[in-house]
């Protein structure tokens, strides 16, 4: 076997190969668009790049063939709650089921680590956000969201033979949005509705800088502060509202108010993996075209939680049941077509989120993954991730 760094043109374009070959007889599989994974290696797209580094290895067998790859990176702003040793990130791994080609993966990204002053070896993690490209599914191997890692499931005995231990579980939930709430989630809501200082509504794309604002008011309330978290500014929120407002669907962005301020957000996409899966990976003009045919004659009948918040102050007193009842009356008409809905993932570490998720309906477990940690000095005591309180 034989590990090369990813140089040039060639070796990038056979990083992004090596996932076909593992894939291939993998119907649930959908290639990702080429351009959201290079765009992670761009120093020019990528912010993480003004706080650290990366370098990427593909893998041939003696015949020259593409078996594997991995990345490795720094980052100095990356850190969980309570990590005294520096850690660095393995991630967009890819491998035949061979222990020996694993190793070979894993010990590059350890020995190039090590060299950049680290401890630990986190993985597979993204170099960027947490909400892409984050753990190794275990449970659970259905079509992946957008931006959202799938694997084989021999991936997790290549991950804990070589000596990766569970760091956190990160659970995603669905639900069937066609089914009935619940009686006790509209009796909840109900308690709610009864006073009319409380207010329910959708987004409306005529007036988004409003919603913007409303977002930015609820998340820096509920979030910031918190594991790292910094406050959003109004220019952030703004962009990031902007950027999403192709794919924004109305219906499925839902805020709750008391007196006129905001003090929930329930904030919701179409899954675009459900036209992404179409279009190989390519996303040129043309591709651009295709897609935008396929979201008029292809109904997308999936979609995705990113973000469910209540302001501290009003949290444990129904605004849940509220919001999402609310938010019920419109998606379980025949005006909207989604069948499906799947969260974006909570860590285990973090119960109360998890408790309010579990108390919106009839939730099941849709899928699990898991963030390993690889200590560099095996004799010291392993440590999970801490609980939030």
């Amino acid at each position: 076997m034989q590990i090369l760094p990813v140089i040039d043109k060639k070796d990038q374009k056979d990083f992004l190969n090596t996932a076909l070959i593992i894939y291939k007889n993998d119907s649930n599989w959908i290639r990702p668009l080429d351009k959201d994974i290079n765009d992670v290696f761009d120093e020019k797209k990528n912010k993480a790049y003004r706080f650290g580094k990366t370098q990427r290895w593909i893998l041939k067998n003696d015949e020259g063939e593409l078996i594997g790859r991995i990345a490795a990176f720094v980052n100095s702003k990356y850190k969980n709650k309570d990590d005294e040793a520096p850690a660095g990130g393995m991630g967009f791994f890819e491998c035949i089921n061979n222990q020996d080609a694993a190793d070979l993966l894993f010990n590059n990204a350890k020995h190039w680590l090590i060299n950049e002053g680290m401890e630990v070896m986190d993985g597979p993690i993204n170099f960027g956000e947490r909400d892409r490209w984050w753990g190794l599914v275990t449970e659970g191997y259905s079509e992946p969201l957008y931006c959202m890692n799938y694997n084989p499931p021999y991936y997790k005995i290549l991950f804990e033979t070589y000596g990766f231990k569970c760091f956190y579980k990160q659970i995603c939930m669905g639900m069937r949005p066609k089914n009935p709430l619940q009686q006790r989630i509209w009796e909840r809501h109900d308690l709610i509705a009864a006073d009319s200082s409380f207010s329910a509504q959708h987004l409306k794309k005529n007036n988004l800088d409003k919603y913007a604002l409303d977002f930015m008011e609820v998340y820096n309330k509920a979030w910031a502060g918190h594991g790292g978290l910094k406050q959003l500014s109004k220019e952030q929120v703004k962009l990031m509202f902007n950027k999403m407002k192709p794919v924004m669907d109305e219906r499925i962005l839902w805020f709750a108010y008391y007196k006129e301020t905001p003090i929930a957000i329930f904030i919701n996409l179409p899954d675009l993996n459900q036209w992404f899966k179409y279009l190989n990976g390519k996303f040129s003009l043309l591709h651009k075209l295709y897609f935008l045919l396929l979201k008029k004659i292809k109904p997308n009948k999936k979609f995705t939680g990113l973000v469910f918040g209540i302001v501290p102050e009003f949290q444990g007193k129904g605004i849940d049941a509220f919001i999402v009842a609310e938010s019920a009356k419109l998606l379980q008409s025949d005006k909207v077509p989604y069948t499906e809905y799947e969260m974006q993932w909570i860590g285990d570490f973090n119960p109360k989120m998890l408790n309010i998720a579990q108390n919106l309906g009839d939730v099941f477990s849709s899928r699990e993954l898991i963030t390993y940690r690889y200590q560099f000095d095996q004799t010291k005591p392993f440590k999970r991730h801490p609980i939030l309180s």
